[in-house]
């Protein structure tokens, strides 16, 4: 597909086929999480056919086919994440002859190497390796088994899909170093197969049949991995066909014990002879000892005695229990992406706007009775359609609170109309989409808007404008069964007011103690906005209209 860049190697698109990148998904969005695949390999698709339903930071997307064919690669396991530009499925045209298009390895001609080398010279291969630095050791085959070169770094045995180590199950050959500036091919001619020479010098490396190239397809994956010190042929995968995902990863990281990605095993005393063994046993040979030791004398010292036994440590060596609290590790859960914009959201809302808070508790017994008396109508509105009802009329009143504060201009933009956020506590966590143009709506309209949109936020379907474009927001933490929050504010908003549980409670009126049915309300303000007294008169109008819904919602 054109238009869209990979952010790492492209997929070795096979001819008659058409790979599909994963899109840019607007709102500066770079990756996004496999949610559910909607498609097998082997199904028949159409253009414009949901195959796919991604996660970002913002919603869930599902993601049309651009192509039609029959799907034959899905290049990431559900709970993967992939960058923008990342290969996503590759698709077949039905009517491409595979067998014609793409001969298999059988009826490719093999080229035999040159007549083996005396010891201690390179083969051909060998040599086109070392004069080009740039080609990847994990590229190179030794009689269909990949070679394992033992390092962690970019010339490892990882596997990319379409490139790198190639599977031993696989029926074509990839082009050796394929997509790098020097490739392989342009010294030796592809398909090679490279003999072990008799001295044995890859025997070391050569791994046995019953081993297989590591299997990991996210560089998110690897970098996890090599960023806590973990030694990915030690992760069993549970991806398809042994595929190695993020969650194998922090599970072998929980399992060891680390705290801190910088963390690595800590060695005990008693292994630090085995870290010296191999230097010993390549050190010139020592004279052979006696076959038997003389025995000591019987006035030698008697042997100290032995060394403080080091803290018990797990048997990957790292020390049992956290080093901070001495306790075990329940469970170790990566931020998904959602979280983590959540997280720098709030963050940035707490480091930057100095906040304040008034509340109040109100008699909500009129506008409850309002409510039942209207409640066999169609489309009846609920509480909090006429608590949204009542905010879009006090913002219209008091535009400073409706509004954005640019720090970097000095000025505060106060916004000609209210889209009006709700607190959603959806399943990927709280989510604030907006009624568009919430100021023009009757309470009736705003009751319908509101059941949709807390639906679709529930659901993930909430739109990226509808989730950032909100001025004011609406929370109704009393569904908690709560009295008060100090929220924090939507930044780049400037306020926020909820409401808490509504209870029957004593209450005077006129002197006399009754049962009426009160709830709390709270006002959450950026000081730099305006000050107490502007935020007092915004929440008392919002205050009164509850308390005489019959009187405020004539002028409305």
């Amino acid at each position: 597909m054109s238009g869209h860049r990979p952010s790492g190697p492209a997929y070795d698109t096979p001819p008659g086929h058409e790979t599909f990148l994963l899109p840019d998904l607007g709102e500066g969005l770079t990756e996004a999480e496999i949610v559910t695949w909607l498609v097998e390999d082997g199904d028949v698709i159409t253009v414009d056919q949901i195959v796919v339903e991604v996660e970002t930071a913002k919603a869930k997307v599902e993601v049309p086919a651009p192509h039609a064919g029959i799907v034959a690669v899905r290049h990431a396991a559900e709970g993967e994440t992939l960058e923008v530009g990342a290969a996503l499925l590759t698709v077949r045209d039905p009517d491409f002859d595979d067998a014609a298009g793409m001969p298999s390895a059988d009826s490719q001609p093999e080229v035999a190497s040159p007549a083996e080398p005396a010891p201690g010279e390179p083969t051909d291969i060998e040599a086109a390796v070392a004069a080009d630095p740039a080609v990847d050791d994990a590229a190179v085959t030794t009689a269909g088994e990949p070679v394992d070169t033992g390092e962690s770094g970019g010339g490892s045995g990882n596997v990319l899909i379409g490139y790198g180590t190639t599977d031993v199950s696989s029926t074509r050959r990839r082009k050796v170093g394929q997509s790098r500036e020097t490739e392989v091919s342009a010294i030796v001619a592809p398909p090679v197969v490279v003999r072990t020479p008799p001295s044995g010098r890859h025997e070391a490396n050569a791994e046995s049949p019953n081993q297989r190239a590591l299997r990991v397809t996210s560089p998110i994956v690897r970098r996890l991995a090599r960023d806590a010190g973990l030694d990915l042929a030690t992760v069993a995968g549970t991806g398809p066909d042994g595929l190695i995902t993020r969650a194998d990863v922090l599970g072998a990281i929980a399992t060891a014990g680390y705290r801190d990605l910088d963390e690595r095993p800590v060695k005990t005393p008693a292994s630090a002879p085995a870290r010296q063994a191999p230097a010993a046993a390549s050190a010139p040979s020592a004279p052979s000892a006696p076959a038997a030791a003389k025995p000591a004398p019987a006035s030698a010292k008697p042997a100290p005695a032995p060394a403080k036994p080091a803290p018990a440590a797990t048997s990957a060596g790292v020390m049992s229990g956290d080093r901070h609290t001495g306790l075990p590790v329940l469970e170790r859960r990566a931020m998904s992406a959602f979280r983590r914009t959540v997280a720098a959201s709030l963050s940035r809302s707490r480091s930057e706007i100095p906040e304040a808070t008034v509340w109040v508790d109100v008699d909500f017994t009129d506008l409850v009775a309002l409510r039942a008396s209207l409640a066999g109508q169609p489309d009846s509105p609920g509480l909090m359609a006429y608590l949204a009802r009542f905010i879009t009329a006090g913002l219209k009143s008091h535009p400073e609170l409706n509004s954005t504060y640019n720090a970097e201009n000095d000025e505060l933009v106060m916004w000609d109309g209210v889209n009006l956020g709700i607190a959603v506590q959806s399943p990927r966590g709280l989510v604030a989409p907006a009624i568009l143009n919430a100021h023009a709506m009757t309470t009736r309209e705003l009751g319908v808007a509101l059941k949709q949109l807390t639906v679709d936020a529930r659901d993930g379907k909430s739109t990226p404008q509808e989730l950032l474009s909100g001025t004011f927001t609406l929370n109704n933490y009393g569904m908690y069964n709560v009295d008060g929050s100090a929220a924090i504010i939507n930044h780049p908003q400037t306020a926020i007011m909820g409401f808490g549980r509504v209870i029957d409670r004593p209450w005077v009126i006129d002197g006399q103690i009754v049962v009426r049915k009160i709830g709390q309300m709270s006002f959450v303000f950026d000081h730099r906005v305006c000050d107490g007294g502007l935020a007092s008169s915004f929440i008392r109008f919002v205050a009164d209209a509850i308390e005489s819904p019959g009187s405020v919602l004539a002028d409305l």
